[in-house]
Parts: structure tokens; C-alpha cells; sequence
């Protein structure tokens, strides 16, 4: 009995590597016989790198600038030329000093430092997982670490973040790192929201980082000011495109100035995985993540693993915190059944603290219900 265990996250608990390990030992406690395969995966936000480390990529210590400016070290993953940069990790949420919020100023500078980072080591393939991200500056912090100049009405540089961008007279392009000519650059990206509008970035993911109705509206004016400079210099209008307000406007810049495109982030992780060369011979397929809901379904991680799962004729079940779907949309996405903490303890709280032990008593459940239990030898 082969199985490969394929879960996301339980955010504010468990990373997906520790889901993954908390559910191999749990399966093989019941089935010691079966081989069991730990094969953790993300979607493009936070827990990107450490699925790339997990998979054998080799980790790369980085000092970059962490979204209000202050110096925080991290980690990029490489694999031969192909570099893995996460932008939750450097300038993200989780990376605002005691957790408070700057969505005016918060800057994406230090995706760039990253990036160049990548390239100083000779990388020419860079996935760009831009889940998690702090602030609303349209890719612009990135864009100055990698070498533009933004400048306003008085010649000076412009201030980092978002709101700075209403000043923002001039956008220079000729001093890009010239690396970047001969680098592909893949955004892993799961939204479709346009840069500016009532479906932009400021507006539907503003107040997620602290963004105050006034905020929003300061926000979108300034991205739109920067994205008429974005044409000027690029001779091409990327604000409407689909995905261009994902992280704050990264995507945007990454795309209209960088030549980036953009892959649904579960897609890129399994194609790093060779996920397809791991369902071979495999019986069984464990996903999972803390929530599964409706969420879920639009494109996040266990939807796309169960959807590769399927392809292959694999059956898919789920391990999760709690779920709000039902048997019939869960059997619609390729899961045939989703096993949660709270089946096994009403306490949310203490699944959420609990969260490794309960989760190998819930795969030892699902081992007695799937895995034949045969003795080793």
C-alpha cells in the first residue's frame, strides 16, 4: 500500500511540513507495513520555501528589508538555476514589527533585495510566491531594489509605500539589473482581481492589512497614478489585467516591467514536486488544511492536489481542522472524505493548540478505515 501524504498548512497551528509528519506517523502507527510517503505542499504563500527545503531544495540565507524598512534575514530556496522567493517571509504580514499594521507606508523593497539576491547567484529561473504580503505600493519598492528610479516633482526619491506613489512625477527603467533580461519569472498567483477599481488591490485587500475606508481610497487613487506611469515608460496598460492587483500590486509590476507571467500557485508547487511522478503506484492521497470550505474549492492547495490526484485515478481524503462542505461538494472536488479535529474533539481551542497529537489519533482513524493492517515482515 503506497500513500502519499500531500497536505497544506494548518495555519496558526501547524506548518504543512509538520501536517505532513503528524499524519505519516499516525498512519503508520495503524499500518506499519504501508509506504508512506510525506510530501508537504503550499499554494504560493507563506510555507513556500519550506516545502522547497522539505523536497530537497537547498535553502539560502538572505538579508533583506522587511516591509516598514527594518533589516529581517530569511531564506530563499534554489534548485540548479531555478530560485524559490517568498514574499511572506521577507516583507510580509508576519513580518510587521509586534504584528501592527502600515498600510500607507508598508513597502515591497525587500522582494526585490531578494530577487537580486537570486540573480547575484545566477539564477535564470525565479518563481515568485507572493501570498501574504504587508503592503499596497503596486511593486514599486520592488522595482527600485532592482535597479529603477522613481522620483518626484522635486527630483527626489520617492518615499516607500503605497500613498508615496500619489507624488511619484518620473519612473526610469534604464538602470534595471540587466540580468533580468535573460531570467523567466513565474508570479504564483490565484486571484484575478484587476490593479485598481472596486475589485482592486487597495479596495478588496486594503482592510485584510489595516487599510481604513479613507486608506482604500488614497490607495487606489495613488496605484492608479503609478500604473499611468507604469504605461509611460512600457509603452503598455497592464492595470486591468487579471491577477494585477494580487499582493498589493506586485503582480502588476512583475508582469507590466519584469516580463513576468502568472500560474495559479498549487500548479507551480506540484510541477516542483513532480507530484505527477509521485502519484505513481499510489493507492491513496491524504491533502489537507486547517479550513476546508468553499475557500478551498477556488484554487487552493487540496483542490489542486485532489484535481492531479484524479487525473491520475488516485481516491483523495482530506485531513483538516474543520469543514464546512458537505459530502456532495467535497466528492465534487475529487475528495471522497474529509476527517476533522472537531470529530474527534468539540473544543476548538484545543485542536487548535492540540493540533499534532489530535491529528495523529484523527490518521490513525483514517489508517483502521483505508490501510490494510499488516505487520512489517
Amino acid at each position: 500500500m503506497r500513500v502519499v501524504v500531500a497536505p497544506d498548512k494548518f495555519k496558526g497551528s501547524l506548518t504543512a511540513v509538520e501536517v505532513a509528519g503528524h499524519v505519516r506517523a499516525g498512519l503508520r502507527a495503524v499500518a506499519p507495513a504501508a509506504d508512506v510517503v510525506a510530501l508537504p505542499v503550499a499554494d504560493g504563500g507563506d510555507g513556500t520555501v519550506d516545502v522547497a527545503l522539505a523536497a530537497g531544495f537547498d535553502g539560502v540565507q538572505v538579508t533583506a528589508a522587511g516591509p516598514t524598512g527594518e533589516p529581517v534575514t530569511t531564506r530563499w530556496a534554489r534548485r540548479g538555476d531555478l530560485a524559490i522567493v517568498e514574499m511572506a517571509t521577507v516583507c510580509g504580514l508576519m513580518r510587521l514589527p509586534d504584528g501592527g499594521p502600515d498600510p500607507l507606508r508598508a513597502t515591497s523593497v525587500g522582494l526585490g533585495e531578494a530577487v537580486g539576491a537570486a540573480l547575484a547567484a545566477g539564477c535564470t529561473r525565479i518563481v515568485l510566491g507572493i501570498g501574504g504580503s504587508a503592503g499596497t505600493d503596486g511593486g514599486a519598492g520592488m522595482l527600485t531594489a532592482l535597479g529603477a528610479v522613481v522620483l518626484d516633482a522635486d527630483a527626489r526619491p520617492l518615499r516607500p509605500g503605497g500613498a508615496a506613489l500619489a507624488a511619484a512625477a518620473s519612473l526610469d527603467l534604464s538602470g534595471l539589473d540587466p540580468r533580468l533580461a535573460d531570467v523567466e519569472i513565474v508570479v504564483a498567483c490565484d486571484v484575478d482581481n484587476p490593479l485598481c477599481g472596486p475589485s482592486g488591490a487597495a479596495a478588496v485587500y486594503g482592510p485584510q492589512k489595516g487599510a481604513t475606508g479613507a486608506d482604500v481610497a488614497t490607495l487606489d487613487a495613488a496605484l492608479g497614478h503609478w500604473a499611468d506611469l507604469v504605461a509611460e515608460a512600457t509603452g503598455s496598460d497592464h492595470r486591468d489585467d487579471a491577477g494585477a492587483g494580487a499582493a498589493g500590486g506586485v503582480s502588476f509590476a512583475a508582469c507590466a516591467v519584469l516580463g513576468a507571467t502568472l500560474r495559479p500557485g498549487i500548479d507551480i508547487v506540484l510541477d516542483l514536486l513532480r507530484f505527477a511522478e509521485q502519484l505513481a503506484g499510489a493507492d491513496l492521497v491524504v491533502t489537507g488544511e486547517g479550513a476546508l470550505d468553499e475557500q478551498t474549492l477556488a484554487g487552493k492547495a487540496p483542490a489542486g492536489v485532489a484535481a492531479a490526484a484524479r487525473a491520475a485515478g488516485v481516491p483523495v481524503v482530506a485531513v483538516t481542522g474543520h469543514t464546512t462542505l458537505s459530502p456532495d461538494r467535497l466528492a465534487a472536488a475529487g475528495i471522497e472524505r474529509a476527517y476533522a479535529l472537531t470529530d474527534i474533539e468539540p473544543d476548538v481551542s484545543r485542536c487548535i493548540a492540540e493540533a499534532g497529537p489530535l491529528l495523529e489519533e484523527l490518521s490513525r482513524g483514517l489508517a483502521a478505515d483505508r490501510l490494510p493492517q499488516v505487520a512489517p515482515g
